[in-house]
């Protein structure tokens, strides 16, 4: 099947169906309609590396450190809003957080003349990033870091941190402590480390800096659950836990119960994120709320920009808010503040 045959059965022009395949400016909506009617009958499907030759292959890289992450799937459900009455269509690679698999699978993914990359919580350096956004339109979310070649789209970490701590202080938690995760570049750009610089700060305006513990895993489960059973085993263990994702908070609510701690009753937890799970009546988790859903449509609309020519760079930033649940209600006999 070819565009010939689309275009003779749809009675029109072999421009007029290219045009409406590269959804060219100046197409009518019938024709539009006849054409994508025919294709549909004819069973027509464009040959991708042919598009490619042409300019365009309609496709987008998405770039997910893991697929454990929930909050993941919130961040793909925004980009499909934003792409739903495109002709763009979204391959998704996983890097396991690793450097190198994150260089190949960008090689990969122009090698394959995709048409733009939204990489999610990058670890490649700064430089390496600069040089594949010079070569194909790039977003980054989770990455702080206002460079001209590449957009970025990212909640305000340092705010999502001090809410939180600022919420378990103000509910009379004093031993509060934070699991974060073990990165390579532990510098400004990580949202990892605004997370803690927010928690910092509040523990410090309050008078807690010497309870100020940061502890530090990587995202596998038994990484996880070994650095929380040591954070809550040890002497002067805390009486709240701060955790930079959901993901993490839910394994320390698991190791809670395994010790036979009740969830306020001798520990409050606050996750960040605020995926689905955290309404489950079984875990009535308190979370920061950055929005995924909206840090993906906007990653998407900034990427179509820059495909169509936008060369400006804009930093989106979303303002995030404290939904409180059980798991950090305030403390028996607390005088709240």
């Amino acid at each position: 099947m070819t565009i010939k045959t689309v275009a003779e059965d749809a009675g029109v022009s072999v421009a007029a169906v290219s045009k409406v395949l590269r959804d060219a400016y100046g197409v009518s909506e019938s024709l539009r309609s006849r054409v994508r009617d025919s294709m549909r009958k004819l069973d027509y499907r464009p040959h991708a590396a042919a598009r490619g030759m042409r300019g365009q292959t309609y496709t987008l890289g998405v770039h997910l450190p893991d697929i454990h992450n929930p909050f993941f799937s919130d961040i793909m459900s925004g980009m499909n809003t934003a792409l739903e009455r495109t002709q763009y269509q979204t391959l998704v690679g996983i890097s396991q957080s690793s450097v190198t698999t994150q260089q190949a699978l960008m090689d990969a993914m122009i090698d394959r003349q995709m048409d733009g990359i939204i990489f999610i919580g990058p670890r490649m350096p700064l430089d390496m990033l600069e040089s594949v956004a010079n070569q194909i339109p790039m977003v980054l979310i989770a990455h702080h870091a206002n460079i001209d070649a590449y957009d970025t789209v990212n909640n305000d970490d340092f705010l999502g941190g001090t809410l939180a701590v600022q919420h378990l202080v103000h509910a009379g938690y004093s031993n509060i402590a934070m699991v974060s995760l073990a990165v390579p570049n532990h510098d400004d750009t990580q949202v990892t480390v605004r997370r803690e610089n927010g928690y910092r700060q509040v523990m410090d305006e309050a008078g807690l800096r010497h309870y100020t513990k940061v502890v530090l895993a990587e995202q596998t489960p038994r990484e996880i659950q070994a650095a929380v059973r040591q954070l809550l085993r040890s002497r002067g263990a805390p009486e709240a836990i701060f955790c930079w994702t959901d993901f993490i908070a839910l394994e320390v609510l698991s190791v809670a119960k395994e010790l036979g701690l009740s969830v306020p009753g001798d520990l409050a937890v606050v996750g960040y994120d605020n995926t689905s799970y955290c309404d489950l009546a079984q875990n009535a988790l308190t979370s920061i709320d950055q929005s995924g859903q909206v840090l993906g449509l906007q990653a998407a609309r900034l990427l179509i920009e820059r495909i169509k020519g936008r060369t400006e760079a804009e930093h989106y930033v979303v303002t995030p808010r404290l939904v409180a649940r059980a798991s950090s209600q305030p403390k028996v006999g607390a005088k709240l503040t």
